[in-house]
């Protein structure tokens, strides 16, 4: 068995969902969103799409709001882009984990700095 099914569709969306953002989907409050990841349910109704936005909590909410207001544009163009019986009903969600990564990489180079400055 070379994988599931589910996962399959969501690398499809994956990639769809990536290259609409880029190309075709022009709300402003959309910035510089990244997806980080799909999950989709195992009857492929429902697909989880995990982003991340660079830039402030201001931002993000905006950003959250751009997904949200594109969601049915979102879905329409998924139906013309993947061949399925049931395009999946989208979930948008905000994905803290590059923030996360970012936040700790500071706080070791915080320590770095310290063990530096303690070492002179």
């Amino acid at each position: 068995m070379e994988g599931k099914r589910s996962d399959k569709v969501a690398d499809l969306i994956h990639r769809e969902v990536s290259e609409m953002l880029l190309r075709s989907v022009k709300d402003p409050r959309i910035g510089w969103v990244t997806i980080t990841r799909v999950k989709v349910t195992e009857d492929c109704r429902l697909a989880r799409i995990y982003f991340s936005v660079t830039g402030t909590q201001e931002e993000r909410v905006r950003s959250t709001e751009g997904l949200e207001s594109a969601k049915g544009f979102i879905r329409k163009e998924l139906g013309k882009r993947i061949r399925l019986r049931y395009i999946p009903d989208i979930i948008f969600q905000f994905d803290p984990t590059i923030e996360y990564a970012i936040h700790l990489e500071e706080i070791f180079q915080g320590l770095q700095k310290k063990r530096e400055k303690d070492e002179d």
